[in-house]
């Protein structure tokens, strides 16, 4: 069992990895990078690598919280009570953010930037749809912050259980 619980953590923290480089290298200086080139549509460019990029941190985040709250139900005995129930809880906060951020806002985000007709650069700030979008945009970061949290602590929860195995 203790092979198992190895694995888990390798897995966890292999998906804190990427969706923290995501966060703080990729997204950022994609946007960065396509900006320099002064294109009309660079915004456009950018959100459709990082939207790509975030939708395999998403699906993997989401396989990975259903795939370790599975692990932590069989390995139940091995922990007290208190760590169950966190674990519990911290992997489906994992599973529900990334879930929803993929299949509701990311999928919302989707259909407004088909409203905007690939030009949101050439749309005014002010513009409702616009604005939606933004408002998404930090739904988006929000649900991925708190996924890579509730990670982290379940990373920590997990690792320090088996910590004397």
């Amino acid at each position: 069992m203790a092979v198992i619980n190895q694995i888990r953590i390798l897995l966890l923290a292999a998906w804190l990895g990427a969706a923290i480089y995501f966060s703080a290298v990729v997204a950022p200086n994609v946007f960065g990078v396509i900006r320099s080139f002064n294109l009309p549509n660079a915004n456009e460019i950018a959100g459709t690598i990082v939207t790509r990029t975030l939708s395999v941190v998403n699906t993997s985040g989401f396989i990975l919280g259903l795939l370790l709250l599975i692990t932590t139900v069989v390995l139940k005995k091995r922990y007290g009570r208190a760590s169950f129930v966190l674990q519990l809880v911290l992997l489906l906060i994992v599973a529900i953010a990334t879930g929803v951020s993929e299949w509701v806002i990311a999928a919302r985000m989707q259909v407004l930037r088909a409203e905007m007709h690939g030009q949101i650069d050439n749309v005014a700030l002010a513009d409702p749809t616009r604005m939606a979008f933004a408002a998404l945009h930090g739904y988006s970061v929000a649900a991925l912050g708190i996924a890579i949290i509730a990670g982290l602590v379940a990373f920590s929860v997990i690792a320090n259980r088996f910590k004397s195995d």
